[in-house]
């Protein structure tokens, strides 16, 4: 703030709150669109490539504040409200390097954004890989409705495991929802997600929404996330926020991510969001690949993949509609009304359970 009121007291600037010279534009409007410091030199410490132009090690790069906030407005330059600090790319770039880059993490870093299905048992997973999608992942809400459990209270970690073990005798990747670890201290969560490892799981999902609706403090939830990436380094871990999804701390979603990824996060995951222009704020400042929850009144998969969002979840989505569809099918029969009762064969529903025993 010294530096604001320096600057300010220099440009002949009002101080920051109040008007700008003219009584009309603020003095945040004024120090994006002319920026104290309009230019910038850099020299390049290794081969890149910027806005589609070679940059070779040593070349010396100007960059141009001004220009660039002309041309692309965005909230990255002088005036902007408080964000998570941009260095801390620097800092985190040689541990982004050295994480595994498995199958399952690759798929986050196609021409499109990577679109889950959840599936809630065995027939469900198989169904959707059976249609082509590259990975299936689980939802807990359906899990825990199928066993007679509620969700997010850390009741069904057998169940997960168990539906872990099955989808691991098939061929597909899948990840699987942890919800939030099924438990507090950071060295069991990391067994349980060594065991999902095990089992087949290419990663899982982990939640800092708590069962009496609070977020769990942040340094708890990076504690789990650490754990589970030093147990188990090729398991993509994507931390999820509640931030939105609970309407608590949302200006902390942020500062949390940053965390988290500084923790190990392979992925943020923030279900609840579907405001376009706070989606495009967390691309900008999230270093690794952003998860969005697909909602079918906010933006369209084309739309999420326009702002930069890397993967796309559908939730418990499916198996909800597939409840809707079962108890719509058994009323209309009842009633005597037309329905629509196209659904897969008994023969190919029995080749999805394939072959093997019970589960342990």
């Amino acid at each position: 703030m010294r530096v604001v009121h320096a600057l300010a007291e220099a440009l002949g600037m009002p101080e920051p709150g109040q008007a700008a010279p003219d009584g009309d534009a603020p003095l945040a409007r004024v120090l994006r669109e002319v920026p104290p410091v309009p230019a910038m030199r850099r020299i390049a410490a290794r081969a890149t490539r910027i806005a589609g132009r070679e940059i070779a090690e040593g070349d010396t790069v100007l960059l141009d504040l001004a220009a660039a906030q002309r041309e692309h407005p965005v909230p990255l330059v002088f005036g902007a409200p408080p964000r998570v600090c941009p260095g801390r790319a620097h800092a985190l770039a040689d541990g982004l390097r050295r994480r595994p880059l498995t199958p399952f993490a690759r798929l986050h870093h196609g021409t499109e954004p990577l679109l889950l299905p959840n599936a809630w048992d065995h027939a469900s997973a198989v169904a959707l890989a059976a249609e082509g999608f590259p990975a299936i992942t689980t939802t807990s809400l359906g899990v825990a409705a199928a066993a007679g459990l509620p969700d997010g209270a850390a009741a069904t970690a057998r169940a997960t495991l168990a539906l872990a073990r099955r989808l691991g005798r098939d061929s597909f990747l899948f990840t699987v929802d942890m919800e939030g670890g099924f438990g507090d201290d950071p060295e069991e969560v990391a067994e349980l997600a060594r065991r999902l490892w095990d089992a087949g799981a290419a990663g899982i999902n982990i939640e800092d929404g708590r069962p009496d609706g609070t977020l769990a403090p942040v340094e708890s939830h990076a504690a789990k996330i650490a754990a589970v990436k030093a147990a188990v380094p090729g398991l993509f871990v994507n931390a999820r926020t509640d931030t939105h999804w609970l309407g608590r701390e949302k200006e902390g979603t942020a500062a949390r991510l940053a965390v988290y990824e500084q923790a190990g996060a392979d992925g943020v995951f923030v279900p609840g969001l579907s405001d376009p222009d706070g989606i495009a704020d967390l691309v900008a400042t999230a270093l690794v690949p952003l998860n969005i929850l697909y909602a079918p009144t906010g933006p369209t998969l084309t739309a999420l993949a326009a702002l930069g969002v890397r993967r796309v979840s559908l939730g418990s989505l499916l198996y909800r509609r597939a409840l809707a569809a079962a108890v719509t099918a058994a009323t209309a029969i009842r009633d005597d009304r037309p329905t629509d009762l196209t659904a897969p064969s008994y023969g190919e529903v029995q080749a999805w359970g394939g072959e093997g025993g019970a589960d342990d």
